[in-house]
């Protein structure tokens, strides 16, 4: 293992790729740290003991911000306007056909949704920015932490400076993933996010460690091993179709009678079913915050406090397994096109063996898509879900609001939070390995002899 981390720095093209992404990375995790103007750093203290007491909005930002939000840094929205409206243009490539003729046109097109992201993605940051700048600064619902003021001078040029500060640490942390991209090595969307994750680590694991001591962090640990080694199992599950094409003969030359396959991953849609179901179950929390102070209100709002925010209620529990299974579904119909597929490969004499080209291969193709997307659907809500409840009938309290424990905010998110550093960490690695083998150097993923 030690020689093949030395191979990633014996090559000086690679080595530099790697030096300036972890440059970008360490820039990332320092403006997390830094506070927007205008903000009472004492209060600030105040919502971080506070988030880690409750869930809800605040802990679901937070896993994406990496502790940014609660110290209202400058990068406090992290990447999670670029991951809105990277969906956001996922789904109206459906919907709208200029953008699913910008699909078809290759790099080109490619460039015009990638600005159109750009500019959606500094439309979203506005407007949490200025959602987060009321919150924080009325201090007027369970959402702001109890009525923690962050505003002291809540007026129309304190909200703008805010809005200004936050909206352009969305765009500097969009350009710096898009820099790692090109000069430095793997996603570096994926990477900010990895990043964002993996520093709160240390911290939960020493919550975990004072509030439930050794016999809590050797169950987390063998929980955490056993999802690391499912995870990595299923994100490297595939169902490989065959592809034959018939040979032609153009001229005195002969093209074609190759076989090739078709690879069909058993979870398809990634992390993103998780995030979808998060934001649009967090929707009733943040409609809950923003009713009145009645009787009626404060009945809703002790419901969804109860029913909708708490990782361990049965209803949370029901209503996100479904979510995740049905976006599952959802967006792996909208990555890959079974009609699409079949007419490519019967424009370019392709068949699949014992299938005949044309109607028959979008068939076969949707009806396999359809087996393979179920258990990888169930197996991401089962991460998302179960080491949640593991810990909580092993007896271990983690509750922070109810006798110290780990809290919502630190733990409710774990499952998730692993599937996407695993993820991010085996596509990173596989770009490391090409490099490598390119280089004729053993690589990481490549069996020993």
């Amino acid at each position: 293992m030690l020689s093949r981390i030395g191979n990633m720095f014996r090559v000086p093209d690679l080595r530099n790729k790697i030096l300036f992404t972890l440059f970008a990375l360490g820039l990332y995790r320092l403006g997390s740290f830094i506070p927007a103007p205008g903000i009472d750093t004492l209060a600030v203290q105040q919502l971080r003991e506070t988030s880690e007491q409750q869930g809800g909005i605040l802990a679901y930002v937070q896993l994406f911000s990496g502790g940014g939000l609660t110290t209202f840094a400058i990068f406090a929205l992290g990447v999670l306007p670029y991951i809105t409206a990277s969906i956001i243009m996922q789904v109206l490539g459906v919907v709208v056909p200029r953008i699913e003729q910008w699909q078809q046109q290759g790099a080109v097109g490619q460039r015009k949704i990638t600005q159109w992201t750009r500019y959606l993605t500094i439309a979203i940051a506005v407007i949490q920015s200025t959602s987060f700048s009321f919150l924080f600064g009325r201090a007027s619902g369970t959402a702001a932490g109890n009525g923690i003021l962050l505003l002291p001078k809540f007026n129309v040029w304190t909200v703008l400076l805010v809005v200004l500060t936050l909206t352009a640490g969305t765009a500097l942390v969009m350009w710096m993933g898009e820099l790692i991209t090109q000069k430095g090595i793997g996603n570096g969307m994926s990477l900010i996010i990895f990043a964002s994750i993996v520093s709160q680590f240390p911290a939960q694991f020493s919550t975990l460690y004072t509030n439930e001591g050794v016999i809590a962090i050797l169950a987390f640990s063998i929980i955490l091993t056993i999802s690391l080694v499912g995870i990595v199992f299923v994100e490297n599950g595939q169902r490989r179709i065959p592809v034959n094409f018939a040979k032609r003969v153009v001229g005195r030359k002969m093209y074609g009678g190759q076989s090739t396959y078709i690879p069909l991953k058993v979870n398809q849609s990634g992390v993103i079913p998780i995030i979808f179901a998060s934001s649009v179950l967090y929707l009733p929390n943040l409609i809950a915050v923003a009713l009145p102070d009645t009787s009626w209100g404060n009945g809703i709002r002790n419901f969804v406090d109860q029913n909708l925010v708490d990782p361990s209620a049965v209803l949370y529990l029901i209503v996100f397994g479904f979510m995740i299974v049905g976006f599952a579904y959802f967006y792996t119909a909208i990555t890959f096109d079974p009609a699409k597929q079949a007419d490519t490969i019967r424009k370019q004499g392709g068949f699949i063996p014992g299938i005949r080209p044309g109607p028959q291969t979008e068939h076969y193709l949707a009806r396999i898509l359809t087996r393979i997307t179920l258990p990888g659907a169930l197996f991401i809500a089962a991460v998302a879900l179960l080491p949640n409840l593991i810990m909580r009938a092993l007896g271990f309290n983690l509750d922070a609001g109810h006798g110290g424990g780990l809290g919502a905010a630190g733990f409710g998110f774990i499952g998730i939070s692993i599937l996407i550093a695993v993820g991010v960490a085996l596509e990173t690695m596989k770009q490391i390995d090409s490099q490598l083998m390119m280089r004729n150097y053993e690589g990481f993923l490549a069996k020993s002899k």
